[in-house]
């Protein structure tokens, strides 16, 4: 018994034998591919700018996180500093700013009775001082000056405070006053860190 083969066809289909019918489907084809590549590139760039902008999203987001990382550390750094150098800065208000203004006290005395001699008349110039500073004040004054200074210590003085006196003018002169806002400032410093450190 015999089998029936099946052979390819190669003769040419009818649709071939139109004219003008290869050059149709080449133009077709062309389209597609013109369309494909078209929509392909477009594809490719936004995926491009979409790549782009999270980058940038990303560099942005990391910069900030450092910057804020860094201004937690500054901030850090300042305040163990400032906690560290608090005490010293403390025992100068307390102990070298009084022995400063004490050794300084009397040049400022001398330095405000001249011109107050100036200003007054041939009367002497009272001069009221703490308790215990008149003798360094007479040895003081005794080289520089010729005026008529008549000392008189008053109880109720402070070791900064000294009072001029000649008629109707009157010179001040407060170092414990000086001492004391230099004292109340650095409270304040330390009071406003703390409250912004227990805010942030």
């Amino acid at each position: 018994m015999a089998h029936a083969i099946t052979l390819e066809d190669f003769t040419q289909s009818r649709a071939s034998l139109e004219p003008g019918a290869d050059l149709q489907r080449d133009e077709a084809l062309e389209a597609a591919e013109r369309a494909a590549y078209e929509q392909g590139y477009s594809a490719g760039w936004d995926d491009a700018i979409r790549a782009e902008e999270e980058t940038q999203t990303r560099i942005s987001a990391e910069l900030s996180r450092n910057l804020q990382d860094l201004g937690f550390t500054f901030h850090e750094a300042r305040s163990h500093v400032m906690r560290a150098i608090e005490p010293l800065l403390r025992d100068l208000v307390a102990k070298f700013l009084p022995a400063v203004a004490a050794e300084s006290l009397g040049a400022l005395v001398l330095e405000q009775l001249l011109p107050l001699a100036d200003q007054s008349a041939d009367g002497p110039i009272e001069l009221m001082v703490p308790v215990g500073l008149s003798a360094k004040l007479e040895a003081l004054l005794a080289g520089h000056t010729a005026i008529p200074v008549q000392i008189v210590e008053e109880p109720s003085l402070g070791e900064g405070q000294v009072l001029l006196r000649s008629g109707n003018l009157e010179k001040r002169i407060d170092l414990d006053d000086a001492i004391s806002k230099v004292s109340d400032a650095l409270s304040a410093l330390y009071y406003t860190q703390d409250r912004s450190k227990s805010v942030g």
